[in-house]
């Protein structure tokens, strides 16, 4: 998922970056650096854990959290 991928997803979802910090889990902080791409203290680039991905695409698709039958 890249930062475009990300900023998109949270854009259609209608959420603002509190809004999906909270649905994803995470800090505020972490959604605005996944949407920078980058650090802000030394420019690294960040990359969107696979985890966090999995979760967009679950929330998207209105999927519940795993439970074994």
């Amino acid at each position: 998922m890249t930062p475009d991928d990300f900023k998109a997803w949270r854009t259609t979802m209608g959420l603002s970056q509190q809004a999906a910090a909270d649905a994803l889990g995470i800090s505020k902080g972490s959604v605005e650096l996944y949407e920078a791409g980058k650090r802000r203290d030394d420019g690294r680039p960040v990359v969107i854990p696979k985890t966090v991905a999995l979760a967009c695409a679950a929330l998207y698709h209105r999927l519940e959290p795993w439970a074994h039958p």
